[in-house]
């Protein structure tokens, strides 16, 4: 064979061998093996409903405040004589101390002589209640008719009777404003500034001090309108006007290094709705906010701290407390029915807090309640479950509006 017929012949042969050995092997293979299809079942976190009691809690904060402050203000003029060792800024008092000492000389003075005249007004008085019986009875010895009030002098009397309550006036004046150089606390508090020390000198209305009560705290607490149904107020709520006792109010705050509490009550709401944030304060009292009556060791609760507050309202029976997450379509959830199919179930949702969500209808206790997100989520949908920790929480769980 020519070298030319070589090159056209042997790609030809190398072929067919090829195709040759690709049929053989397909005729001698062994059939694949098969699975039978299986159905997917995609596995989901569920929780078990149990219904308990439920305490609805509103959340705020606000600013701790005094329930009464005022200027301490001299009522009379003079030096500044003496202060007290509490008379300083965060110094306490009890109501009646003198915290300052104006110099009573003059006013010590101005009641000696208030004294001198009211004792020659008595003198004169007695005098003239002396000679106007002797002229009633000289009238009635001697003269005829109905005597006039100068000759029987009961003008006289009737003068001297009206000077000495002018004297005595002008006495009770004077004792007062020598009690008034010694101004005296109006109640228990605590001095915010000093406005006056040894040796000024005051006129009437001058400035003493800065002072606020501590018989009690104040806190101002915003909420919004539609909270107030979670809690047992009524609008217009005074309750010391009304002898009503108010919600419980726990309140928080860092202080010292350390997370302290303070436990108070809801007193009474302002009257006006903020027409922005459609916000209404209420107010929270603490008494004894500083501990003075010895009644607990707790920290001080201070004018000016901010303080988270939780409010106290109404309490559930067979509520269900659940994750904001489980719910679909804001009002329905993804039930496991005891074929371990998905159902979707409407319920009633009372409140949805920032994590939460208060379900009071639609669900019974022992159901499962979906928790997990699919992409692909059906009605009868087969899943397999996997129990998660019960979300109700104690008795008494809490559901929190966010801070």
């Amino acid at each position: 064979m020519t070298e030319k017929k070589l090159k056209i012949f042997l790609p030809i042969a190398i072929m067919a061998i090829g195709a040759a050995a690709a049929v053989l092997m397909i005729k001698s293979r062994s059939p694949a093996a098969t699975r039978p299809e299986r159905e997917y079942t995609p596995l989901v976190r569920v929780i078990e409903v149990t219904p308990k009691k439920h305490r609805l809690i509103v959340s705020t904060h606000g600013t701790v405040g005094p329930r009464t402050e005022t200027s301490l203000v001299a009522e009379v003029a003079g030096q500044v004589i003496e202060v007290a060792p509490s008379f300083a800024s965060g110094g306490f008092f009890e109501k009646g101390d003198v915290l300052v000492k104006i110099d009573p000389t003059d006013y010590e003075l101005a009641v000696v002589a208030a004294r001198g005249q009211v004792a020659q007004g008595k003198v004169r008085a007695e005098q003239e209640e002396a000679q106007a019986k002797v002229a009633r009875a000289e009238w009635e010895r001697l003269g005829e008719g109905e005597a006039s009030p100068l000759a029987t002098r009961e003008l006289q009397l009737q003068e001297a009777r009206a000077a000495l309550a002018a004297a005595e006036a002008n006495l009770k004046k004077a004792l007062r404003n020598l009690e008034r150089s010694r101004i005296r606390a109006p109640f228990d508090g605590r001095v915010r500034a000093k406005l006056a020390d040894v040796g000024r000198y005051l006129s009437p209305g001058a400035p003493v001090a800065e002072i606020y009560a501590v018989d009690y705290a104040e806190v101002r607490l915003p909420i919004p309108d539609a909270e107030l149904a979670y809690l047992d107020l009524p609008p217009g709520f005074t309750g010391a006007a009304e002898g009503q006792s108010g919600p419980e109010v726990l309140l928080y705050a860092d202080f010292a290094g350390a997370r302290r509490q303070w436990n108070g009550r809801i007193v009474r709401i302002e009257g006006e709705i903020d027409p922005i944030s459609r916000m209404v304060n209420v107010v929270a009292q603490v008494d004894d906010p500083y501990g003075r009556r010895g009644e607990s060791n707790q920290v001080p609760l201070s004018v000016g701290l901010f303080v988270e507050a939780d409010i106290l309202g109404h309490e559930l029976e067979g509520a269900v407390v659940l994750p904001r997450s489980v719910l679909r379509r804001e009002n329905s959830v993804l039930v496991v029915d005891s074929e371990s199919r998905l159902r979707f179930r409407e319920v009633k949702v009372l409140r949805l807090g920032r994590t939460d969500a208060v379900i009071t209808e639609g669900l019974r206790a022992g159901e499962l309640v979906c928790l997990s997100t699919l992409e692909a989520m059906t009605d009868g949908m087969k899943v397999r479950t996997l129990k998660a920790s019960s979300a109700s929480g104690p008795d008494t769980a809490e559901a929190r509006t966010g801070r």
